[in-house]
């Protein structure tokens, strides 16, 4: 499923915002080279919660360490970029710019690459500052509609990051199609704020429907009657039933006759308004059931529902484990780790690992070799720290 093949990108880029775009392309198949410096990407090193990014957002990539600061260096990476269409790269403002790496600079080497930019901000009076995930986050309300009143929260995953590198390549395939048309680069930027505005931007819109602003999600008044997280006998379980139709069900498999009966649950609305009524009620229903046996009714009632799971819980579950994980190598060692695919199908396939996670600059000499570098060159970088 590689219909980015062809496509060549130059990633500069750490962390989780750039990685996770230079991610999404090379999944569809384009050919990522991945520029880290000397010693390697220092994401590679991180502790605790760090310590699965690099190997969540670097596979399909090719890696090469360059002292991109020195004559030699520079002139390597702008080698790269003369045949690259597409660079990637998540530095503070400015930070390029000095090496020569800016969108002017390198559009003076290739005039149809597209650029792109991941930042904290958008153009404006926040343009450059320095932003992080949870930056965003409590700054763009996120945290605030996560958390319960004054104890704002952050999302449990980097989930601003990842989005923004999603709008990223959003961008880049957007440009890139104009660029089949009119031979035009561009310079795509999307950043961490404005991506944490667009994600609640649902709850703005409901305070210019309601005139009333959203609540923090633990203590907003849910648009439905049975929409909650609740206890079984062995574990917890989110039901929700969200129509009148879905109602009608959920009595049915579980024999609650008396319930459809009763004209003031009949409607949602109605239910809303009588949901200190219903949940308890349902709270100690579901208390007497396993999860299992809870999950087998409530397929039945065709109902959505989840079981309460943790992230090391999906490595073994049935859907994902049908085709859903990649396997992978921890660079340096011999365990190896599953970790999930590029969440879509194209033609009812998903995609297939084509390189598992990179050594530090695995790729430097072959890398070195396609631009054309004698072996006596590369071995010379090499000697004098320029290349490893």
């Amino acid at each position: 499923m590689q219909f980015l093949d062809g496509i060549k990108v130059v990633e500069f880029s750490h962390m989780v915002m750039g990685p996770s775009a230079g991610l999404i392309l090379a999944d569809l198949g384009a050919d990522v080279v991945k520029i880290e410096p000397i010693g390697g990407d220092k994401t590679r090193r991180l502790p605790g919660s760090g310590s699965g990014y690099f190997a969540m957002f670097n596979r399909n990539k090719h890696s090469i360490c360059l002292d991109i600061k020195r004559p030699e260096g520079a002139a390597v990476t702008r080698d790269l970029l003369k045949r690259a269409d597409v660079m990637i790269e998540n530095f503070r403002p400015g930070a390029l710019d000095k090496l020569g790496l800016d969108y002017d600079s390198v559009r003076a080497i290739n005039p149809g690459i597209i650029y792109q930019s991941s930042k904290g901000f958008l153009s404006g009076p926040y343009g450059d500052r320095t932003a992080l995930d949870e930056v965003a986050q409590m700054m763009g309300g996120l945290a605030y509609m996560t958390g319960p009143e004054n104890r704002p929260l952050r999302a449990g995953a980097s989930v601003i990051d990842i989005t923004g590198g999603m709008f990223g390549v959003i961008g880049i395939l957007a440009a890139l199609q104009r660029r089949h048309h009119t031979g035009e680069g561009a310079h795509i930027t999307s950043a961490l704020y404005e991506t944490t505005a667009f994600l609640v931007g649902q709850h703005i819109a409901q305070l210019a429907v309601t005139g009333v602003p959203a609540k923090p999600m633990p203590s907003r008044i849910s648009a439905w009657a049975v929409y909650d997280v609740f206890d079984t006998a062995d574990g917890q379980m989110f039901v929700g039933v969200v129509s009148d139709t879905q109602w009608q069900q959920f009595c049915e498999v579980f024999g609650l006759d008396e319930w459809w009966d009763n004209a003031q649950w009949r409607s949602n609305a109605d239910r809303v308004q009588h949901r200190d009524e219903i949940i308890p009620r349902l709270r100690a229903l579901f208390s007497t059931l396993s999860s299992d046996a809870l999950q087998e009714r409530l397929v039945a009632a065709g109902l959505p529902f989840a079981p309460i799971m943790r992230p090391q819980d999906l490595v073994d579950d049935a859907h994902l484990s049908e085709n859903g994980f990649h396997q992978l190598t921890l660079p340096g060692s011999d365990d190896t780790f599953r970790l999930p695919k590029l969440p879509i199908e194209i033609d009812g396939a998903r995609n297939e690992l084509r390189h598992d996670l990179p050594d530090v600059g695995e790729d430097s000499d072959r890398i070195l070799a396609d631009l054309g570098y004698a072996p006596d060159r590369i071995a010379d970088l090499r000697a004098r720290g320029v290349v490893a």
